[in-house]
């Protein structure tokens, strides 16, 4: 039918009308409006970070900051804060694109002098020991957008990055989801990071997944000069 309406101009155009009228979710600019828009309208940060993902998120990262004996972390993507309830970390400070999204985290933490909240504009700015990435890759679907924040990620590290992602290349799986083989990209432009650890998920998506299960593994890598 889709097709059917882009070979009929006048069709076309009041099927794209209608659409951006009622569906305007569905319009598609770059991932960073994506991301700001969705908040904006109440939207969450997905299915991975609640529920049983995010206590498997939890299980992994509070194990390797304790035995790590890590103080200090930085997260690239908070989002809306609720995996940040599984975690245990003396010191975290949260980054994110959308203000609106980390007034809410402020709010909700706003008893724990032990986290921050700030725009990622400020990143570079930031160091920690553990740097980590939850979620986040895949959404970044332009190549600019990925090639910024992966420098941003390993550079905000002083010792470990944990990226939590997908590792396959699909340029067509959705609008806002861009699977990559991050690893590759590790390789040839972190050379003084040493993959040290793969944790397959616990919950591996699957044919007919749903929002119980993932298609990302847990990749540790430890800076080594």
């Amino acid at each position: 039918m889709a097709r059917l309406f882009k070979k009929i101009p006048l069709l076309g155009k009041l099927a794209y009308s209608f659409k951006k009228r009622f569906f305007p979710q569905t319009i598609f600019t770059n991932s960073e409006d994506y991301w700001v828009n969705r908040y904006k309208k109440g939207g969450n940060s997905g299915a991975g970070s609640y529920n049983n993902l995010a206590e498997f998120k939890g299980e992994v990262i509070n194990d390797f900051v304790e035995k790590q004996e890590i103080e200090t972390v930085i997260e690239l993507g908070c989002g809306d804060g609720n995996q940040l309830k599984y975690f245990k970390f003396p010191a975290y400070k949260g980054f994110d694109v959308s203000r609106e999204i980390l007034e809410k985290c402020r709010l909700e933490f706003k008893d724990d002098s032990t986290k921050q909240f700030l725009h990622v504009e400020e990143a570079h700015n930031h160091k920690a020991e553990l740097a980590m990435s939850l979620d986040v890759i895949y959404h970044l679907v332009e190549d600019h957008t990925f090639e910024m924040y992966m420098k941003q990620l390993f550079a905000a590290a002083i010792s470990y990055v944990i990226v939590y992602s997908c590792d396959f290349e699909d340029k067509n799986y959705t609008l806002h989801v861009r699977p990559r083989k991050f690893t590759e990209w590790v390789t040839v432009n972190q050379p003084d990071f040493k993959l040290i650890k793969f944790i397959p998920n616990k919950f591996p998506q699957k044919k007919g997944a749903d929002e119980f299960t993932s298609f990302a593994d847990f990749f540790i890598y430890q800076k080594i000069k």
